[in-house]
């Protein structure tokens, strides 16, 4: 059982801060921020969740999640990493990893505060209930001077784990195999990392996100293991019988002034190449949707939409259908995961391709952050433009890749994996 107060606030940008500062204390973090961005499947503007010493309702293997998510009747925050996959296909992962996170983890918060609509909302574990009051007159006494306590990280140095022209043979490998027919499209994935290296996990967080301001922000802590991510984009959400999922494929740069910023957007609309990817993985989240959809209701609402972002346009197609009732919610994970953004077409055999080629493991990249709720719904989004940090290891990392089709110019592709690494890129190595 939860104890649950509100209360009124003016500004949403600084309690948000605050909350940010506040949550440093707790060894289990998850913040979740749409950066004011609204869409008709959103349930908050930004939510915080956090635990201090994990109780029995903490889930970290796939067997528990399969147990236990839809029979816990209170909230889920956590992770799926992208090496689920082989727990779902008779897949496996033996590249190297130098991040290390558990494949999948869940925990049941003792304190999770929300905002919305001018609101901030206390959900407490009874336990924690007459923490509430004295919990808010702390976020709000949270100064402007506290805030900007960041420490700055000094400039990291960033290598790639596959050079040129290393890529550009992949790249034509993977090409073969389109070409012979073994698969449509592939998504692949290439590491930018740095080691022996510590930063400061909730200052980079803010730097990247200023920069982004992406409608699925996430910065998630599990004990010394930390993702800093500015996703623009939804893996799944289920809203009651309704399922979402909005992948993205298709990416142009931003203008330096008005006119040439409309050109970018305009050619991205209208290239061949790019709706071509989208409408394939539109085509692959249809099946998946499918597997437990009622006859008939899978539904494409929009298809090749162009969304404009801080750093990028991208293109974005809409899913939807209705499912049965009391269907488990992580059955339907393990029917869509991973994501096909992610992957290609057709799922598995795009997989085993990828992980030949790919150098390394990709952990939570390419994995998922949300939230179950009490009632089964659930919120997730796709975990890229992010930087993922091993503290104890000092391992830095993020990765990017690109959607590889027939088409593909291997050295646009390179470019457009140049132009997502961007962000992250600046905000470590200080540019």
């Amino acid at each position: 059982m939860r104890k649950h107060r509100s209360f009124s606030i003016a500004q949403s940008l600084e309690i948000k801060d605050a909350l940010l500062e506040w949550s440093k204390k707790y060894s289990q973090i998850v913040w979740l921020d749409s950066n004011g961005h609204t869409d008709s499947y959103g349930s908050f503007d930004s939510i915080l969740a956090v635990s201090q010493v994990p109780n029995d309702q903490v889930i970290k293997t796939v067997d528990e999640a399969r147990k236990r998510i839809g029979k816990t009747k209170d909230w889920l925050f956590g992770y799926l990493s992208y090496d689920l996959k082989n727990d779902i296909e008779n897949l496996s992962s033996n590249n190297f990893d130098g991040l290390d996170f558990p494949k999948i983890y869940f925990f049941q918060p003792s304190k999770i505060i929300h905002i919305k609509d001018g609101e901030i909302g206390f959900s407490y574990l009874e336990a924690y209930g007459e923490e509430i009051e004295q919990d808010y007159i702390k976020i709000k006494s949270i100064t402007d001077s506290e805030r900007s306590k960041i420490e700055l990280n000094q400039p990291v140095h960033i290598k790639m784990r596959i050079h040129k022209d290393a890529y550009f043979d992949k790249l034509n490998r993977l090409l073969g195999h389109i070409h012979r027919g073994d698969i449509y499209e592939a998504n692949f994935c290439q590491e930018f990392y740095s080691e022996n290296t510590e930063i400061d996990p909730l200052g980079t967080y803010r730097k990247l996100n200023a920069i982004s301001k992406p409608p699925f922000a996430a910065f998630l802590r599990h004990n010394d293991k930390y993702a800093l991510c500015a996703s623009p984009e939804r893996y799944l959400r289920k809203i009651h019988q309704t399922l979402i999922s909005q992948p993205i494929k298709g990416t142009a740069p931003r203008g330096k002034n008005q006119v040439e910023d409309e050109l970018f957007k305009n050619q991205l609309e209208h290239d061949e190449k790019e709706r071509a990817e989208n409408i394939m993985i539109t085509d692959l989240v249809r099946n998946d949707l499918s597997k437990s959809a009622l006859k008939g209701s899978v539904e494409v609402k929009e298809l090749c939409k162009v969304y404009t972002f801080e750093q990028v346009h991208q293109m974005v197609s809409t899913v939807v259908s209705k499912i049965p009732k009391g269907k488990n919610p992580f059955e339907l994970i393990q029917e869509t995961f991973p994501m096909g953004s992610m992957t290609g077409a057709p799922k598995v055999s795009a997989m085993k391709i990828i992980e030949a080629l790919e150098e390394t493991k990709r952990g939570l990249y390419s994995g998922a952050v949300g939230y179950f709720e009490p009632n089964g719904d659930f919120d997730f989004n796709v975990v890229i433009r992010s930087i993922l940090y091993n503290e104890k290891a000092k391992y830095v990392s993020f990765s990017v890749g690109s959607a590889i089709t027939a088409k593909s110019d291997p050295e646009k592709e390179y470019q457009e994996c140049l132009l997502k690494a961007k962000a992250m890129r600046s905000v470590l190595e200080g540019g």
